[in-house]
């Protein structure tokens, strides 16, 4: 599938950020959209932000369930870890092998396409109307 960016006009800084690590989180992007995520309170009905997982307490978890993860995923499969994390833990998702799985299905998609996390996270922050600074996440 073609990269859909190209179809537009893209900040300079966006177009760096791309050239060193192509449509995949790095760890400061990682850590970014992290830093954002909230899951709500079931007692107070309050957002919350999480506690992120690290990248070194997600490694053991996926080599556990035999998940297979390319050096250029690994960001983006903290992503989905923190995702799952704020959106999924305790509902349609209760345990770390269900994580480790869903992790694996979607970078691993057999009809998915390259960088599908990284414009996931794109299109969220373009719906939310949120703004990154990819100068910073160099």
């Amino acid at each position: 599938m073609a990269n859909t960016l190209m179809n537009y006009l893209i900040p300079s800084d966006m177009e760096q950020y791309l050239s060193f690590y192509g449509m995949h989180f790095n760890k400061k992007l990682c850590d970014f959209a992290v830093s954002k995520m909230e899951k709500e309170d079931k007692a107070t009905g309050a957002m919350k932000k999480i506690t992120p997982m690290t990248l070194e307490e997600l490694k053991p978890i996926l080599e556990k369930n035999k998940v297979e993860v390319e050096s250029n995923d690994w960001y983006d499969a903290l992503y989905l870890a923190n995702m799952v994390k704020a959106d999924y833990w305790g509902s349609s998702i209760e345990d770390e092998a269900h994580m480790a799985k869903y992790i694996e299905d979607v970078i691993n998609d057999p009809d998915g396409y390259e960088g599908i996390v990284f414009s996931r996270f794109l299109a969220d922050c373009s719906a939310k109307g949120g703004v990154i600074f990819w100068d910073m996440l160099i």
